[in-house]
Parts: C-alpha cells; sequence; structure tokens
C-alpha cells in the first residue's frame, strides 16, 4: 500500500498532511479510552507488540510493486481484533515511520499518504465489528463470515484510498495501474480471514492471556 514516489506532489501533497493529522486525532482520542479502561501501561505494551508487529509485516513478509504501490499482507483485522482499536493504529502508524526512516527513507515525503492509508480503513473496521458482531461476543468466538467481512473492509478501504491518491496526483491516466494495483491486493482476502481465525483459535486457547495487558479486553469478553 506505499503510494510510490511522484504520485502526488507540489502543492497536492498538503493534504496528506491534513489527513493524516486527522487519523492522528482519532488515534490520539482512541488512546485516551484504551487508556482509561485498560491502563497505559498495558497500551503502551499492546502498542510496542503492534509497532514490531507492523515493521515486521513490511520488512520481512513477501511484498512486490504492482502498479501505483506495492502488495503486503498487513493484517490490519488481526492487530485490530487481538489488540484492540488504539494500539493497532499507533502499531500501525509507528512501524510505517519506523521502516521509512531506517530502511526507505524515499518513503517518508509519502509518510501521510500511507498513514491515511492504514489508519482511515482502521476505523471504518472498528464501526463495521461493532454493527457485524453482536455485543458480549469475545472475538475469539468470531465465524470465518465475521473475520471475511472484516479483512474484506480493510483491504477494500486501503485500496479505495490508493486509487484516491493516484487519480488526485495523476488523474484518469493512472486508472489502469490502480486497477491493477486492485486487482492484485484483493487476494489478500483468499489469506487474512484464515490468519485471524488461526491466530483467534490459539488465543482461545491461551488461557493465561485473559485478563492480562498484553490483549484487548474485548478478545475475551
Amino acid at each position: 500500500m506505499h503510494i510510490e514516489p511522484g504520485i502526488v506532489s507540489g502543492a497536492k501533497i498538503f493534504l496528506s498532511y491534513a489527513t493524516a493529522a486527522g487519523a492522528g486525532l482519532v488515534t490520539l482520542k482512541a488512546a485516551v479510552d484504551a487508556a482509561r479502561v485498560q491502563g497505559l501501561g498495558s497500551l503502551v505494551a499492546r502498542s510496542a507488540i503492534a509497532t514490531a508487529a507492523v515493521f515486521s509485516f513490511f520488512e520481512l513478509m513477501p511484498h512486490y510493486p504492482v502498479g501505483v504501490s506495492e502488495v503486503h499482507l498487513i493484517l490490519g483485522s488481526t492487530l485490530f481484533l487481538i489488540l484492540g482499536l488504539a494500539p493497532a493504529a499507533i502499531g500501525l502508524a509507528l512501524g510505517l515511520l519506523v521502516q521509512g526512516l531506517f530502511f526507505a527513507p524515499f518513503d517518508l515525503p509519502q509518510y501521510g499518504m500511507n498513514v491515511t492509508t492504514l489508519l482511515v480503513p482502521l476505523f471504518g473496521l472498528r464501526l463495521l465489528a461493532g454493527r457485524l458482531i453482536a455485543p458480549g461476543t469475545a472475538y475469539v468466538d468470531l465465524k470465518y463470515r465475521q473475520a471475511l467481512a472484516l479483512s474484506t473492509a480493510y483491504q477494500g478501504g486501503i485500496v479505495a484510498w490508493v486509487a484516491f491518491w493516484a487519480i488526485y496526483g495523476q488523474g484518469l491516466a493512472e486508472v489502469t495501474q490502480v486497477m491493477t494495483f486492485g486487482a492484485a491486493y484483493m487476494t489478500v482476502i483468499l489469506l487474512e480471514p484464515l490468519v485471524d481465525l488461526a491466530v483467534l483459535a490459539v488465543a482461545k486457547r491461551a488461557h493465561a492471556l485473559k485478563g492480562s495487558g498484553l490483549v484487548t479486553r474485548r478478545l475475551y469478553v
């Protein structure tokens, strides 16, 4: 989902600063709420886990350029289900930043676009989960269709934002490249729900995590 350098340039790039700032404010509000519910220590621990995981996803797992961006297995819905909204958002933002600072400095000018592309679909995922999952249902008890819906929503949101940035920056000349990227990226949907369910199955058997500050309370409640 990394936007290629030069896709959005000049004064147009200032829009990405605004969208990233908005995403940052939503993340800050979610972080305050998370700290209130499970404590600041739990928020910091879960955010650190998410950051390390995201960095690993970007640097160690297979990724390849397609069209206007790159295809990654980000596992955003997995992070959300295991760690919660705020730690997942913080981890995505910090993991992306660490990668840019130390391994891909050419991506830093696109940081605002990339962090918006990662975070805004995550916020949408949270809203969908509220409608799709009945109150009181533990995340470890999710069904495949629910995991599929969450993963599809998140990955679809990423594709939509990449399409927006490409067309915003280059106009309709990039439509073919956007469609190529979208087709390739949506193949992630075939794998991510299975990863979600596998991780949730492990968590269901990891009784020591229940009540700990290393996972979101909703995982078991």
